[in-house]
């Protein structure tokens, strides 16, 4: 029993380390067109920043301390949507991960020039 058990919590591991993070929040228009477009699909996981402190801060020790960042940062973007592909690699754009989205010309950039 106890081998079966350590077997399914070493797939569990792996399955996780194979998706993609999707880190959004709700309120963020582009985030919402993501979230739909891969609600249901395994290949991502979607974490909320907003839901818990816990996640927000994952999100900011990762914005803090990569650069693919430092771009969008210097034009007060929130950096959200954000893609960590399984390869620990970052990218915006959801076409680099397989999604089409079209933009409705909201904002959440502080500056008010869109996501």
């Amino acid at each position: 029993m106890e081998i079966v058990t350590l077997y399914i919590l070493k797939i569990k591991k792996k399955i996780k380390k194979n998706m993609i993070k999707v880190y959004s929040m709700p309120t963020c228009p582009d985030c919402e067109a993501i979230d739909k477009l891969v609600a249901g699909n395994p290949k991502f996981q979607v974490i909320n920043i907003g839901e818990h402190v816990r996640y927000l801060k994952e999100f900011l020790k990762l914005r803090d301390s990569r650069k693919e960042f430092d771009r969008l940062k210097k034009i007060n973007d929130v950096c959200i949507p954000c893609f960590v592909l399984e390869d620990g690699s970052i990218t915006f754009n959801p076409e680099e991960v397989g999604l089409h989205v079209e933009s409705k010309g909201a904002s959440c950039s502080l500056n008010g020039s869109g996501c």
